[in-house]
């Protein structure tokens, strides 16, 4: 961790997906442990326009009043654990679940159907070691560290790099309805992970998802390889993803095996003093119908610790369609957040996304924005981890 003059990533770069991903370090701890922990993070959102469904075709049904769940990161609880072997070897393992503060309910299942799930996050088990870590099981596939450590916004639920990803997903046919994405991944299930140690800076990631389906060992699976810097305040992403029969095909059609979910990012941030300044590009595509899904995101964005309490983050997300110039979008946030203790921080969210043709790129998630339609989003909130 990285000393307070730096600290604008720290305090929000890992706010967004924090409770998914602050304690995947665990495997460092030298005891045998097992422990309970979570996260609640509740609000009250207002948003200016809306839509009943992500239809490029469908109308705004208005504004919109709310108690909302996940201002920057989703609820969730869970256990994790480890187990010291000796010889600097570890055993280890994570269960996660999310689940809304509104009403107690869990969120997404699986990643190929919305079912109901005990851990719907998280489940696997790993070993680690002087050789990095192996971990097994339902897990973050590596691009979320990748595009979380490169974006001032910390891949927040709140007008993020991640959520112009969810955008580039939506555009691409997306319905939120499972975590078997078009384009990309956040989750991955029968995902084996390989993780290296960090040499001068450098760190690398390796990932295969097997598919399980009868008949074809490459039905259904995915690969990925992510690189990461993190060195002097500077901190480099590139990642490479690639998945055969993505959504929506498991949910309509046997799968095939064929290449259809291709994304690549490449990501820097850099801390200066009090600042942090970040900017990244990607491209998300369908190889197999690359005349539909070809879809670029440009993100830029800049922060500023004003106290060791107080942190202001902005960002910029800029989306467009390759084969369509009518389809694009700008999405823009600024947020304040402050920090009551060290597990405990409120925050004032303000976003606008600007959508143009049938994209519907919206700011906070699961909050639905009409296509072509200029939208204003407004979130305050508290966030608790125990």
């Amino acid at each position: 961790m990285r000393a307070h003059s730096q600290s604008v990533p720290t305090v929000i770069r890992f706010a967004a997906i924090a409770s998914t991903i602050a304690c995947y370090g665990s495997p460092a701890v030298a005891q045998s442990s097992v422990t309970l922990y979570g996260t609640i993070d509740s609000g009250l959102f207002y948003q200016s326009a809306s839509a009943a469904s992500l239809s490029p075709k469908a109308a705004n049904t208005g504004s919109v009043f709310a108690v909302k769940d996940g201002g920057v990161s989703p609820s969730n609880w869970g256990i994790k654990g480890t187990e010291d072997l000796g010889g600097g070897y570890q055993v280890f393992f994570r269960l996660q679940n999310g689940f809304s503060s509104t009403n107690g309910k869990s969120i997404i299942g699986d990643n190929t159907a919305p079912t109901s799930s005990i851990f719907n996050q998280m489940a696997y088990i790993g070993l680690s070691g002087s050789f990095g870590a192996v971990t097994v099981g339902r897990q973050l596939a590596p691009m979320a560290f990748a595009i979380q450590a490169t974006d001032v916004r910390g891949a927040a639920y709140f007008g993020s790099a991640l959520m112009a990803w969810v955008g580039m997903n939506t555009a691409a046919g997306w319905s939120l309805g499972s975590t078997n994405a078009p384009l990309g991944a956040l989750f991955e299930s029968n995902a084996i992970v390989y993780r290296s140690p960090t040499v001068s800076g450098f760190t690398g990631s390796l990932e295969f998802a097997l598919g399980g389906v009868p008949g074809s060992f490459q039905a259904n699976t995915r690969e990925s390889v992510v690189l990461q810097y993190a060195n002097y305040g500077l901190h480099l992403s590139a990642l490479y993803y690639n998945g055969h029969d993505a959504n929506p095909i498991p949910l309509t059609a046997p799968a095939t095996g064929v290449a259809n979910n291709r994304m690549i990012y490449f990501g820097a941030l850099y801390d200066f003093a009090n600042f942090s300044f970040s900017a990244s590009y990607s491209n998300g595509r369908n190889p197999a119908e690359s005349n539909l899904v070809d879809i670029d995101m440009y993100s830029a964005g800049v922060g500023y610790v004003f106290s060791p309490a107080l942190t202001v983050t902005s960002g910029i997300y800029y989306l467009k369609d390759r084969h369509d110039s009518t389809n694009k979008s700008v999405m823009f946030a600024v947020v304040a957040d402050y920090q009551l203790s060290k597990t405990t921080t409120v925050y004032a969210q303000l976003g606008h996304v600007n959508n143009q043709g049938n994209m519907t790129d919206m700011v906070a998630y699961g909050e639905l924005a009409a296509p072509g339609t200029s939208t204003v989003a407004v979130n305050v909130g508290i966030r608790h981890q125990f």
